[in-house]
């Protein structure tokens, strides 16, 4: 069951950490553009180049990373071909690949998303798989029927889901926290939906490929949810750039952690801040050290 191969690979790191592979224009250094034909092209080829390095520096301390989508759809056909390069080339380096889509639409269309990131699409006969996903990240919240495809390529192809719950931005009070008629808040419902789905998914490290997403930014909630679902693996997005610290983690971590935490910029970028400052050139070797220090930030609060 993949949730049992990422939770070996997390105890095997002592590393409940995901590295979040979000690049911007500005976050890449000088030298890895490469001038081409197309503007489109020489940045997308510079984040595959940044995303490749980053992979290298970090592939034996961290269990897995988290590409996000829209970082490379915003170039178009070159952006989205770096997206799944680097998922490809993370897992010839035996990274589980969390893709960062959160999509969430009618049934029809979910299941056109599903075929191209953890699922097949039927091209001229031939069952093709597009990309190489492990887990997939998606929004609940337009009803079971909006779930209900990708479930059913986790079925089928062994993949993974993280269901959005309790978001990490500001605004997810907006929604989230609205108080229902018969007692508890929305994204409470929304994780018991969640647990509900993932039950026929439990591999034998008592989770299930069926996780949700619960921000680091609202440590009340966290520990809350924690206590109502303790068999749901959790992926924590908010650590870092976003304000969230171990400290506000310390009632996530369950049995075999129960959970990923996630850091984007914090790690990616770290060579660009006055803690790591290193020089362009030593990008990689600055965003390990992040993931070090990350990794005894949170080793203070385990139990």
């Amino acid at each position: 069951m993949l949730i049992d191969r990422l939770v070996k690979r997390i105890n095997a790191l002592s590393s409940p950490i995901v590295v979040g592979l979000d690049p911007r224009e500005d976050m890449i250094p000088a030298f890895l553009f490469r001038e081409s034909d197309c503007p489109l092209k020489t940045v997308s080829n510079a984040f595959l180049a940044f995303n490749k390095a980053i992979i290298d520096a970090v592939c034996d301390i961290v269990p897995a990373v988290k590409p996000q989508v829209a970082m490379y759809e915003q170039y178009g056909v070159a952006g989205l071909d770096a997206y799944l390069k680097t998922i490809e080339y993370a897992k010839s380096k035996g990274l589980i690949v969390i893709g960062d889509i959160k999509r969430g639409d009618i049934a029809s269309t979910a299941e056109a998303y599903s075929n191209m990131h953890i699922g097949r699409v039927n091209a001229l006969g031939k069952s093709v798989e597009v990309a190489q996903t492990d887990f997939i990240t998606v929004n609940p919240y337009m009803g079971f029927d909006s779930v209900e495809p990708y479930l059913a390529d986790c079925r089928a192809y062994d993949k993974g889901l993280f269901v959005l719950v309790k978001t990490s931005n500001k605004g997810s009070k907006d929604i989230q926290d609205m108080m229902l008629a018969n007692g508890g808040t929305l994204h409470e419902h929304v994780g018991s939906l969640v647990q509900a789905w993932g039950r026929e998914f439990v591999g034998e490290s008592g989770y299930s490929n069926i996780g949700a997403v619960v921000g680091a930014t609202h440590p009340q909630e966290l520990a809350d949810l924690r206590k109502k679902m303790p068999h749901t693996f959790f992926l924590v997005p908010g650590y870092g750039a976003q304000g969230g610290s171990g400290k506000d983690l310390k009632d996530l971590w369950t049995k075999n952690y129960g959970a990923i935490v996630n850091n984007s910029r914090g790690i990616i970028a770290a060579y660009k801040t006055e803690k790591y400052k290193c020089g362009e050139e030593n990008f990689a070797q600055a965003s390990r050290q992040a993931v070090l220090d990350m990794k005894a930030d949170l080793g203070a609060y385990l139990p």
